[in-house]
Formats: structure tokens, sequence, C-alpha cells
């Protein structure tokens, strides 16, 4: 029998009181250990001993993304170098890369995390899990493997990409488990379909990284490969990496690992928080993390609390998922529009399938204009294009309240990707360079 990775606290109020014991070493592992972190406390006029409740989280400073880069490269170190036996970094799509230092502790606090994931997944050590993500300075596939040997599961550590050899492994090794992107999903969906090898692979689960999913896409990826269930677990280089929460079984919501990390849901403008159930930016306070500790980090994530217990009774509260991030966002004719917005809305249009992508042009009038390309559904009627043409740009002006002229396309005339797939195409931009 494995070993249960999940919390040993039974109630809330056990869980508050854990909280706030990492707290309070938490700010004062920073303060002693950062010179960083000892400087932003000293202009905000605070000091370890003012934290005596969970409430005085609000008397700490903010730290951001801009922190990190211009830290770089080791930025809120707060071990000597000595105690660090690992970095990472992020991606670095833009600017210098954001790298975190990890002590012995972190690594295994971490894949002990992780391994609860796969635990609340419903995963035995009979599992087969074929991890099809990044691996290299950033997080992901180390951290899937991590967790998958730390819970005794069999790692397949494939790497994103190869679909020959992916779809091989599916078949020769008989995997139940594929982590991969969303992208990354459907276009192994698709690949299964064509080659027409459904029958002979194994597949029960699937786990989703690093990317949102809209309902029409995870319909879809489960029809062709026929899985019981499609997991979201959330995760970024910051905090760890991924594996900081899953949604289990029942997927109500995606429980978050509250002994390990305070969740914040704030107000993006005015940085107070929200009501319990509003939309709001994910601020994360880590608990336990020593070689670089987040204190109130701004992510950028938006989501929302689910305020109430899931269905499985676990003592761990939700988040909703991830919804895009702020900084997603784009602006139209004065509206604010998050891709999210459109994801939902192509998943309540059966005729339309789950890829798309929005253009965004200025025109010689000075005008920003809008345009989709959508494409139809697998076997739906192409003579019936401008019906649903029409459709999706009613529920545009109705839910998304701008204007957006709809192109239909054929069922996989978009690109797939075995990463994260480019949803917005912002033309305005070039031209304003240009």
């Amino acid at each position: 029998m494995t070993r249960s990775f999940m919390p040993e606290v039974a109630t809330e109020e056990a869980l508050q009181d854990l909280q706030l014991e990492g707290l309070k070493w938490t700010v004062t592992h920073a303060y002693g250990g950062s010179d960083f972190y000892r400087k932003r406390f000293d202009e905000a006029g605070v000091k370890p001993d003012d934290i005596r409740s969970l409430r005085d989280i609000k008397r700490l400073p903010f730290t951001t993304a801009k922190d990190l880069q211009e830290g770089y490269p080791f930025p809120l170190r707060s071990v000597p170098f000595t105690d660090i036996v690992r970095i990472h970094a992020s991606s670095g799509t833009t600017g210098k890369r954001k790298v975190l230092c990890y002590t012995q502790k972190d690594i295994d606090d971490w894949g002990d995390f992780f391994a609860r994931c796969y635990e609340m997944a419903g995963l035995s050590q009979e599992d087969r899990v074929q991890i099809a993500v990044g691996y290299g300075v950033w997080t992901a596939g180390v951290g899937f493997q991590l967790g998958c040997e730390k819970f005794g599961a069999m790692a397949i550590p494939a790497g994103p990409g190869n679909i020959d050899m992916q779809c091989m492994f599916l078949v020769d090794f008989q995997s139940t488990v594929l982590c991969c992107t969303a992208s990354m999903g459907l276009l192994m969906a698709e690949e299964v379909e064509k080659r027409n090898i459904k029958d002979k692979i194994n597949l029960k689960k699937v786990i989703f990284g690093s990317e949102r999913s809209s309902e029409a896409m995870r319909k879809r990826i489960k029809e062709l490969l026929g899985v019981e269930h499609i997991f979201d677990i959330p995760g970024m280089t910051e905090l760890y990496g991924p594996g900081t929460g899953l949604d289990c079984v029942y997927h109500e919501g995606i429980h978050y690992w509250a002994d390990y990390y305070i969740l914040e849901i704030l107000d993006p403008e005015t940085l107070e928080q929200v009501q319990d159930g509003d939309v709001g930016e994910m601020v994360v306070t880590t608990l336990r993390k020593e070689g670089s500790p987040l204190i109130r980090y701004r992510t950028r994530d938006l989501t929302r609390i689910i305020p109430k217990r899931c269905s499985c009774g676990s003592v761990l509260p939700m988040h909703d998922a991830l919804l895009g991030r702020s900084d997603d966002m784009f602006i139209i004719r004065g509206v604010n529009i998050y891709p999210s917005q459109v994801d939902t809305m192509l998943s309540n249009i059966p005729e339309a399938g789950s890829e798309y992508q929005i253009i965004l042009d200025r025109k010689e009038d000075g005008k920003d204009y809008m345009s989709l390309k959508v494409e139809r559904n697998k076997g739906q009627d192409p003579s019936r294009d401008g019906e649903l043409k029409r459709n999706i740009e009613d529920e545009i002006k109705k839910q998304i309240l701008v204007s957006g002229s709809v192109s239909i396309v054929d069922y996989g005339d978009l690109p797939r990707s075995d990463r994260k797939s480019k949803r917005v195409f912002d033309n305005r931009e070039k031209k304003q360079r240009g």
C-alpha cells in the first residue's frame, strides 16, 4: 500500500493554525536570509514579530515578476549558496528569465505535494505515466517525473513533440496516464484517431498542465481517446513548479495545497480582497519554501475561490480553473476581453470546434476591428457555415459586447501544437511599431 500524501489536518481550523505557523516562519526566514526582503519589509515598516494572525498578511508588501527579473540571477534567495541543490527558471518569453533556488527540503516538499496530485487523481502504483511535457531548466518535465516516482507509479519521460514516438509509446508501453498541455492533448487525440489505434492503447486519464482548456476541447479529447477523466494541474516556476493543486474525480474545482501556500484573490486594480466567488488575481505566499520563498507574489493569473466543500470531503479548499492572465487581456473599442470568454462562448455552440484564432487590426479609419477564425466541428455540414457564422457573431455581440466578423474554416485547418496554442494575433502593435 502506498503512503498517503494528503494533509494530516482534518479541519479548516487546524489548516488555518498550520498556515499561521508557516506564515510566521516564512516572514522570519525571509527577513533574516534575504537582503531583498529585509529592505522591502523595512520600507513597509513591518517586522516579523508584527505577524500575529493570518489577517496580518495584509501588512506585508507585494512581490512581482519584475522583482525577480531585476534581482537576476538569484532573486529572493534566502539561504546560503551551499544549501542550494538546484535552480529552475521560467521559459523567459519576455526579458530575463525568472530564476528560483531550491534546497533539498524544497525538492522533497515539491515531490510530496506533486505525488498528492497523482493520489487525488486516483492513480495507483500499477499506473504507467507518459510525461509529454518539456524537460530542461524549466520545471515541467522534472516536476511531473519527481512526483510520479515519489508516488510509486511508472514514469515514462517522453518529453514534448515527436508524435510518432508518443503514439508508439502509448501502444507499446500501454501507458494509462498522459501528462501534457491541452494543445498537445488535442494533437495526440486527433493523431490516435487518424492512425486508428484507439483500441490498441490503454489510456484512462489525461492530466493537463500549464494551459487553460475549453469545455469543447476537453469533450473532444475524451471522445477521441476514450478516457474517463481529464484533470487540470496548475503551477508555475515561482511556486515550486507544476503540481500545486488538482481537481479531484468530482471536477468541482481545483483543490489547492493550502498547507504549502496561502492563496489570496485580489482585485488587480485596487489590490483589495474580492468576495469569495468573485474573479480576481491569484496572490501567493509560501509557507515552507526555503530557497526562494514567495511573499504576496502577484501571479497575474485570474480565478475565483469556490466557497464550498467539495463532494469528495477534502479539507483542501478549491479555486476555479484559471480564467486567463490579467496581462492576457486585450482591449477592443474600450471593452476588456479575455480569450477565456471566447472559449466559453464557443463551448456552448455544438457546431463550432474548439480551435479558434482572434485577429485584431487597426484600419485606415483609425478604428480597431476584431475578426475570428473558427473551426467547424468535425462532421458538421459545410453548407450551414453561413448560419454558424451568424450564430457566433450574434453570441460575440451579446456576451462580449463588441462586434467581431467570423470566418468558418474546415476542421483541422488551424495549427495544432505540442506546447501551447497561440490564440490572439494583435496586428495593431506591429502597425504602431512600423
